[in-house]
């Protein structure tokens, strides 16, 4: 993962030498993420307590031509990218805990760590169409882009080691303990917020019902990603600038959250595990609190998420960048 990531930044660094001699910027921006996907207590798309830390580097190259306005306008980007999302379904939210959450029965949870690489194309809107963009006090931008990011989805679901004799045990009271409901007495627990349990690394869901039944296909962590946005940057010196950006990336998966379809059968991960202490162990992987499912394939309790709804983020961010000199001898322009 590291070597390909690495990889990604060397291409970067590859297409911006190639124009050095142009007019390079190199933009510093760190923000938060917004998720959007299957978890949530919210009804509604926007869960406001899914907000987690993000950070950007970018590479922009202005194109200089003075006599053609479209080409004056654009700038092509290059971004290398790390955004965390992540959402607690047993978390409290707007002033309700335990039993109250809308989804607390299901007490899902993950956090994603992504890391990528994505090219930009972006189009400026500035007031003085005879000054060169780079010179341009302030202006407003759009862009689109297509880029390519790392992540696996993991999970906080055991004090300490992944093991059975450390999880989590939701009782009907609202409560996390450490023993099973119904139990004499227990002790109130918190999560711990490691998410040591990678996701990916077990079955969780399968895929149709009947006859058709497939057990979910092993997922792999690279994922497709569609950047779209607007900003607005401000120059604070000839050299340093500062702005602020909302984008949203769309993806072509649903699994990001590693919730999509339903849950899978005992029977199902009894094909996959052999030994009882891994079938145990996926069962509480894919139905932490007990309540989600009783095994079999029913309406009432398959469902596990929405595979007609891809997992999205947004992410609002504060950039500050710094124009590198422009060689003077250098007049690359484009003809377009």
């Amino acid at each position: 993962m590291t070597a390909r990531v690495l990889f990604g930044a060397v291409l970067c660094l590859s297409l911006v030498s190639a124009r050095a001699q142009r007019n390079l910027e190199i933009g510093l921006s760190t923000g938060i993420t917004h998720y959007y996907g299957d978890l949530g207590n919210w009804d509604s798309q926007v869960q406001w307590n899914s907000m987690r830390p993000a950070a950007n580097i970018t590479f922009r190259d202005f194109f200089n031509n003075p006599k053609r306005y479209v080409t004056r306008s654009l700038t092509m980007e290059c971004r290398l990218s790390w955004f965390r999302i992540g959402y607690n379904e047993v978390e409290s939210t707007g002033g309700l805990s335990g039993t109250e959450l809308h989804n607390y029965k299901r007490g899902l949870n993950f956090r994603n760590d992504l890391l990528g690489a994505s090219a930009h194309m972006v189009l400026n809107a500035y007031r003085e169409p005879f000054t060169p963009l780079f010179k341009q006090r302030f202006f407003m931008y759009f862009h689109l882009g297509v880029g390519m990011y790392y992540g696996r989805p993991k999970a906080d679901l055991f004090r300490g080691e992944a093991e059975l004799a450390n999880r989590y045990y939701f009782w009907e009271d609202g409560t996390i303990r450490d023993t099973p409901r119904g139990s004499a007495s227990g002790n109130v627990v918190e999560q711990d917020g490691e998410y040591e349990t990678d996701l990916y690394s077990w079955i969780t869901e399968g895929r149709g019902k009947g006859k058709s039944s497939t057990i979910q296909d092993p997922q792999k962590p690279w994922h497709i990603g569609i950047p779209m946005g607007c900003g607005v940057r401000f120059m604070l010196t000839r050299r340093m600038s500062i702005g602020a950006e909302f984008s949203y990336y769309m993806f072509l998966t649903d699994m990001l959250d590693n919730v999509s379809e339903r849950y899978a059968t005992y029977d199902e991960i009894g094909r996959v595990y052999a030994d009882s202490t891994s079938q145990y162990m996926a069962r509480y992987i894919s139905d932490p609190t007990g309540w989600g499912t009783d095994g079999t394939q029913s309406y009432r309790s398959s469902r596990r998420g929405n595979p007609g709804l891809p997992d999205n983020f947004s992410y609002f961010a504060f950039e500050l960048s710094y124009k590198f000199k422009r060689s003077p001898g250098r007049k690359n322009y484009m003809s377009f």
